[in-house]
């Protein structure tokens, strides 16, 4: 299929999965990080793992979690890849990629251009950046509030990883983000969602439609 790949973060329950499924997603993300409205409960995971098997890749996401619990959620959720959305280093990156074998995706915060050269530390030992919205000091979460951030600071980026979009999409923006910078993959949780961690079936099915029909 042309156009991006698309991420549906913070999916939570079967018919939230079934639709964006059908929606034609590439990855589906499962939330790991307990503060969080969208929280995977290890005990629904293996259904929703179930489900998704050859449909769609399972993506975890931690936020500076510890081998033990990022180890319950990779055989809870049979992940495909691991996404960290803390402050991993490098060497974290690298440790848990090789503890694991699973693919592992760094989301590097930005504000300005400074962010986006962070994301040069993390070649070798991450396999994808995810270039998120920088959350305010003192957030309760480290994403998913819906804040977008300045995409005109990726023309210029020319790392060499792959790398995609988050922070503040929605089926009404998610075609022009797509078009300025040229991302391979656009994330979305908020903005397809009801109220926080309530997943909507109509928005999902948009903003796929819309990533895809530029």
């Amino acid at each position: 299929m042309s156009g991006p790949d698309i991420k549906i973060c913070g999916v939570t329950t079967r018919e939230a999965l079934d639709a964006t499924i059908r929606a034609q997603a590439s990855h589906v993300g499962f939330n790991f990080f307990p503060p969080s409205p969208r929280f995977l409960k290890f005990a629904d995971a293996p259904a929703l793992a179930a489900q998704a098997a050859g449909r769609i890749l399972r993506v975890g996401v931690f936020v500076d979690a510890d081998d033990s619990f990022i180890a319950d959620a990779v055989a809870a959720a049979s992940l495909d890849a691991i996404q960290l959305h803390g402050k991993e280093d490098p060497a974290r990156a690298a440790a848990l990629r090789t503890r694991f074998g699973k693919p592992v995706w760094k989301v590097i915060s930005v504000a300005g251009p400074g962010d986006v050269a962070k994301a040069a530390a993390y070649t070798g030992v991450a396999d994808f950046i995810l270039f998120d919205a920088k959350t305010p000091k003192g957030a309760a979460l480290p994403g998913g509030l819906g804040l977008a951030f300045d995409w005109d600071l990726l023309k210029a980026y020319k790392g060499p990883l792959p790398w995609g979009l988050a922070g503040g999409l929605a089926p009404a923006n998610v075609a022009d983000a797509v078009r300025g910078t040229g991302t391979a993959m656009v994330d979305v949780s908020s903005g397809v969602e009801s109220a926080p961690g309530v997943k909507d079936e109509t928005r999902i099915r948009t903003f796929c439609f819309n990533a895809r029909n530029l």
